[in-house]
């Protein structure tokens, strides 16, 4: 189940996960993760080829949705542990962005109000095959030479734009993000 949410963030039900994505979609709360290494690279993620949703696109570090009644932080603190074995060493909230992305590929539809948030992760990752088909940490350069090769998700660019000013302060203004 998925929490609802009207313009403003405020809860107002619950929805099952597939019906608040099958078009025209229903707003609800979600949360994306950015998380560097020391040296100032995100970590990426391909999402699983068996996923229902963008399956095998490159993406933030990880993204999902709070249970209903679960504080956004705790969720993505939690889905980090779920799906890449790890704890964030930092972890701090980036603000929110509302969206609306349909997916052409699938015709479901990314209606949501998203808690940012970003932060560090210093130990090896233990990656969950059924979530995450590959990762990989890179510069601002090479995201945008993966982004011009590849098939990232229809959300990256909206979240990560939306992350920009925590990102810059974390990783200072020399790392180019």
């Amino acid at each position: 189940m998925l929490e609802l949410v009207d313009e403003t963030g405020a809860t107002i039900g619950t929805a099952e996960k597939l019906a608040a994505h099958q078009a025209p979609g229903q707003l609800h709360r979600a949360f994306s993760v950015f998380l560097f290494d020391e040296e100032g690279r995100l970590l990426l993620q391909r999402r699983a080829l068996g996923k229902y949703h963008s399956p095998g696109v490159w993406s933030n570090t990880c993204c999902g949705h709070p249970y209903p009644g679960e504080a956004p932080f705790a969720a993505a603190a939690r889905r980090v542990h779920e799906e890449l074995g790890v704890s964030p060493s930092l972890l701090a909230e980036a603000g929110t962005v509302r969206y609306n992305h349909p997916d052409p590929e699938s015709g479901l539809v990314e209606q949501e109000y998203n808690h940012l948030f970003v932060g560090m992760v210093q130990s090896p990752l233990r990656p969950d095959p059924e979530e995450i088909e590959e990762t990989a940490f890179v510069t601002a350069a090479e995201l945008a030479e993966r982004r011009s090769a590849g098939m990232f998700s229809a959300w990256f660019m909206t979240v990560l734009d939306a992350a920009r000013p925590a990102v810059k302060e974390l990783t200072g203004e020399t790392g180019g993000w």
